[in-house]
This record gives C-alpha cells, sequence and structure tokens, in this order.
C-alpha cells in the first residue's frame, strides 16, 4: 500500500463531495489529504484503529467488514468510486468499528479531520453535502435493516440484482464483487446464495454464465416471492 500527494487537488475536484470547492478550498483540503493506492486483500484499516479522517474511492471497491474474534466476517458495505466512509466516526472521535480491505486494485484519498473542519467552518455547501452523505448511510442502514427483517433471502437477492447495472445494459450485467462478498452483504452464507441463484436459473427467470447474469423473465423476477 503506497501513498503520495503529487495529484491530490486534480483529484478532489473531479469528486461529487468536493467538485464544487474553489480552487483555493481544494488547495486548503489537499493540505490535509493523501493519496493512498492498495492491490487487492490490502487492509486499509482495521476495527479499534483510531479514525483521523475519512476516505474517499476515486477508483476500485473497498469492503467494510465486520470481524470476529475468531476471524468470522460480516460484510456491511461495499465502497464503489465517488463514495466516502469513516465520517461518522470522524465526527465522534471513535476508533473503527470495521475493517476496511481492498477488493481489487484501489486508490483512495484520506482526508483529515483537521482539513475537513477547517473547510466546515468556511463552506456551508460543503458542510452539506457532507450531511447529505451521512443521511444516505442512515437510509442505507435502515433499507438494510428492514430487507433483513421482513424479506426472503430470494427477495434480498433480486433487490441487489436491480440495484446493479440494468438499467444501463439492458437485462445483462455482472455481478461486481465475489459470491461470498456478496452474500454476506445479503445477510446469507455462501451456500444459500448459490442455491438462490441455482433456483432463479431452473424456473427460467436469469440465467448465468460465472459472474455475467441475464435476466429472463423481468416482470416474473419482481413478482417472485421465493
Amino acid at each position: 500500500m503506497t501513498m503520495s500527494t503529487s495529484r491530490v487537488p486534480n483529484l478532489l475536484s473531479q469528486l461529487p463531495l468536493f467538485n464544487e470547492l474553489a480552487l483555493n478550498e481544494l488547495d486548503n483540503i489537499a493540505l490535509g489529504t493523501s493519496e493512498l493506492r492498495a492491490v487487492r486483500g490490502d487492509k486499509i484499516f482495521h476495527g479499534g484503529e483510531p479514525c483521523i479522517g475519512f476516505h474517499v474511492v476515486v477508483y476500485g471497491r473497498i469492503k467494510l467488514a465486520l470481524v470476529s474474534p475468531g476471524g468470522d466476517e460480516k460484510v456491511v458495505r461495499i465502497i464503489g468510486p465517488g463514495h466516502s466512509f469513516g465520517e461518522a466516526l470522524m465526527f465522534m472521535e471513535k476508533p473503527y468499528i470495521v475493517s476496511a480491505q481492498a477488493l481489487e486494485d484501489t486508490l483512495l484519498l484520506h482526508v483529515l479531520k483537521s482539513a475537513v473542519f477547517t473547510e466546515l467552518d468556511h463552506s456551508p455547501e460543503f458542510a452539506k453535502k457532507m450531511l447529505a452523505g451521512l443521511s444516505r448511510r442512515l437510509h442505507s442502514l435502515m433499507s438494510d435493516v428492514k430487507a433483513y427483517s421482513l424479506r426472503s433471502g430470494s427477495q434480498r437477492v433480486i433487490g441487489y440484482f436491480f440495484k446493479c447495472d440494468v438499467n444501463k445494459n439492458g437485462d445483462h450485467f455482472a455481478l461486481d464483487v465475489g459470491k461470498a462478498v456478496i452474500a454476506s452483504r445479503l445477510n446469507l452464507t455462501p451456500e444459500h446464495f448459490s442455491r438462490i441463484l441455482r433456483t432463479l436459473c431452473e424456473r427460467g427467470l436469469i440465467e448465468m454464465s460465472g459472474r455475467q447474469i441475464t435476466i429472463l423473465d423481468i416482470e416474473g423476477l419482481r413478482s417472485y416471492n421465493g
């Protein structure tokens, strides 16, 4: 895992959280920002470590997971390009409660708390964006609780399919991470997840080839309650 500060202002300007800041504001944030490169499998941080800022993904994907003392893990979020993590704990001055690991080659920006607090004092728009991001996170968490409590395993898998890039690519899309990671994210065992996929294939609702999925009956999939 390597870090530098060479391209930070330019990278910041391309991210939704920062793209409305003036050049001098970007320069101020950049003073407290480091560029971090990780390869698949690299740990970004472990649960229990101090949180002194937050991270933004430029490209790649990061897995956030709760890890038990025995090494078992529960994936709680998968973070993709343009999205951030760690803000809430940064504001609360609490240590990380999850571990973060790169799922593929990833470029991150780590923004120090001191730089964030300084900019919040001077930019209402930046403050609004941070609040909006935290609000979206809370809404997503409540949606997860609702899904785990009220929806079957099959309904969770189907819901995940419709969150993928179906609208962009017609009825074809690729699973963006491994099946075990998706299963954990949906609060399923890998075996249960595989059984659901087989059942959906056998019912003629989807077709699979590796990570590639084709939806054969979109209305049937929407109404499936298995």
